[in-house]
C-alpha cells in the first residue's frame, strides 16, 4: 500500500476506541515541505528543434523528481524581458532575444527535495566547453550560445521565474506513488 493508501486508512481508524494515533508514518496533507522545493526548467529552443526535450525529461524523472507543470509554447519579448531582467543591459541580450524567440520552448515545474541545488548539478556549466559530461549540458550543448536548457540559481528566483511563466492554478498537486521508495518512509 502506497503513502496515501495508508494515510487514508489512517485517517479512516482516527475517532476508533482505544486508537488515538493509528501507527505507521506520519501523513500529510501532501508532502512535507521540504519535498515540496520547485524550480523552473526551460528546455531552449535549439533543444526542442533537436527533439531533445524527452532526455531532459527522462533526466529528471530518473533522478526522482516530480513534474507538477509543463507547457509547449512560444515565448515573446515581454515574457523573456521580466525572466531575463538582469541580462537586459548586456551586450549579449538582442542575440539572447533573438534565439529565446526563434522557435517554441518547454517550460516545466519540477518539485522535490533539494530540487535548485541537484538541478543546478544536472545541468552543468553554462559554457558547454566546461560543462562536465554527464550533465545535460555536457553531454547536449554544443556552444554556449546553444546551450540547451535554463534552470533557477535559487529557491527565490525559482518561485518569481515560475510566476513568470505559469499561472498558480497550472501547478498540478499531486501525490507521487514512489515517494516512499524516492525519500523513504
Amino acid at each position: 500500500m502506497g503513502s496515501l493508501g495508508r494515510c487514508l486508512a489512517r485517517s479512516l481508524l482516527r475517532g476508533q476506541p482505544g486508537l488515538s494515533h493509528p501507527p505507521g508514518p506520519r501523513c500529510y496533507g501532501s508532502a512535507p515541505p521540504e519535498l515540496q522545493e520547485k524550480t523552473l526548467v526551460l528546455v531552449k529552443p535549439d533543444a526542442v528543434q533537436r527533439r531533445l526535450v524527452g532526455n531532459v525529461i527522462q533526466r529528471f524523472e530518473r533522478r526522482g523528481f516530480k513534474l507538477v507543470a509543463m507547457k509547449l509554447l512560444q515565448a515573446d519579448q515581454g515574457l523573456l524581458d521580466k525572466h531575463y531582467q538582469q541580462l537586459r543591459q548586456k551586450p549579449f541580450y538582442p542575440a539572447l532575444l533573438a534565439y529565446m524567440t526563434s522557435g517554441p520552448l518547454v517550460a516545466m515545474v519540477w518539485e522535490g527535495y533539494n530540487v535548485v541545488k541537484s538541478t543546478r548539478a544536472m545541468v552543468g556549466d553554462t559554457d558547454s566547453a566546461v560543462a562536465a559530461a554527464g550533465t545535460i549540458r555536457g553531454d547536449f550543448s554544443m556552444h554556449v550560445s546553444r546551450n540547451v536548457v535554463h534552470a533557477s540559481d535559487s529557491v527565490e528566483t525559482a518561485r518569481r521565474e515560475i510566476g513568470f511563466w505559469f499561472q498558480r492554478d497550472e501547478l498540478v498537486a499531486w501525490e507521487s506513488g514512489d515517494q516512499d521508495y524516492t525519500y523513504g518512509p
